[in-house]
């Protein structure tokens, strides 16, 4: 049985949210396989912050000859789009998550595939022809569009490769922009062996996609009512110890008291499902950041291990449902 995990803070105040001061999280999760019948997880150790994800597996295989493998790393799709609310810190760079990976303590440099979708169609070779960069948000794409012939961006236009934005970004008047409408779907991959008989470590570490409010967003006028708030408890199991405090909180937004915000962190857990058999010994660690803040999420046996930090672990874990977690920010003292 779900149960919600509500840290309860004590009592402060926050500012009313603005639907613009909005950032959303991107969905990110862990590494995929190529399935086989002879490799079996033996360990993951899962942890989850605001600032970092890592990920510790153990793989054991069973044969008696070397598995040779794909495995990958998918990142989450960036869609272009007229007003982006997509919470990336590093929106200029490929390795736009800072990705790393490890197999038994080594470094791997995996190989990048990306890939940009506009329509539904691979527009990908349409881009390099044109120098185009494909990271939807970096400045260096901007600039490269703006450059394009005429008769290249009505063509883009047509085939909703691009939306003609018109805004004054120099103080020099209204001008038209070209926005990028693709999304850019990347994914790192690499080859690797697993030896026969044997164990291997793999880790891999990234900073997490954060989105948010400026403030408390999921009560309607201060009551535990409404669509939102609805999707809020189904999302990350609110039990009334939390939207309880959650009420207090919003009270004070309209006194503009000390401000709480919501971060939203989501991880894709089913991915864990590609190898053969299920996690043998799953461990999930999850830090709230500060003692103050307050959290919620859906999860079984969960116990409080430190100020900030929080566990649950399972045995034969076949993951069937992915993990949302909702943080309540204090603010800073």
């Amino acid at each position: 049985m779900s149960r919600s995990l509500a840290i309860l803070a004590a009592a402060a105040f926050a500012a009313p949210a603005l639907a613009n001061d909005t950032m959303a999280e991107l969905k990110t999760g862990g590494l995929t396989f190529i399935e086989s019948p002879d490799v079996s997880m033996e360990s993951e150790a899962l942890f989850i912050s605001e600032k970092e994800v890592r990920v510790d597996y153990v793989f054991e295989n069973s044969a008696d000859k070397d598995v040779e493998t794909l495995v990958a790393f998918p990142m989450p799709d960036l869609p272009g789009h007229v007003e982006s609310d997509i919470a990336i810190a590093n929106s200029g760079s490929d390795n736009f998550l800072d990705f790393t990976v490890t197999q038994d303590g080594k470094p791997i440099a995996p190989a990048l595939q990306q890939r940009a979708i506009a329509a539904s169609i691979d527009v990908t070779d349409d881009l390099k022809a044109r120098n185009i960069p494909p990271l939807p948000f970096a400045d260096g794409t901007y600039a490269a569009l703006d450059k394009l012939p005429d008769d290249v961006k009505r063509d883009w236009l047509s085939r909703g490769v691009l939306y003609d934005d018109v805004y004054d970004n120099d103080g020099n008047g209204m001008k038209h922009h070209m926005t990028p409408l693709w999304t850019l779907r990347s994914t790192y991959w690499w080859k690797t062996v697993f030896p026969a008989k044997a164990k291997v470590t793999v880790s891999h570490r990234y900073t997490p996609s954060v989105g948010g409010t400026v403030a408390i967003s999921f009560l309607e006028e201060g009551e535990a009512k409404g669509d939102r708030y609805a999707d809020y408890v189904r999302r990350y199991c609110m039990d009334q110890g939390f939207v309880k405090v959650a009420q207090k909180l919003a009270k004070g937004q309209e006194n503009s008291g000390p401000n709480y915000t919501e971060s939203w962190i989501s991880y894709i857990l089913k991915t864990g499902a590609n190898w053969n058999g299920p996690i043998k010994n799953f461990k999930l660690t999850l830090d709230k950041g500060k003692a103050k803040n307050l959290i919620s999420f859906c999860g079984t046996g969960v116990k409080k291990t430190g100020p900030t930090t929080f566990e649950m672990t399972a045995t034969d874990f076949w993951p069937e449902q992915d993990l949302d977690i909702l943080i309540l920010n204090a603010p800073d003292e």
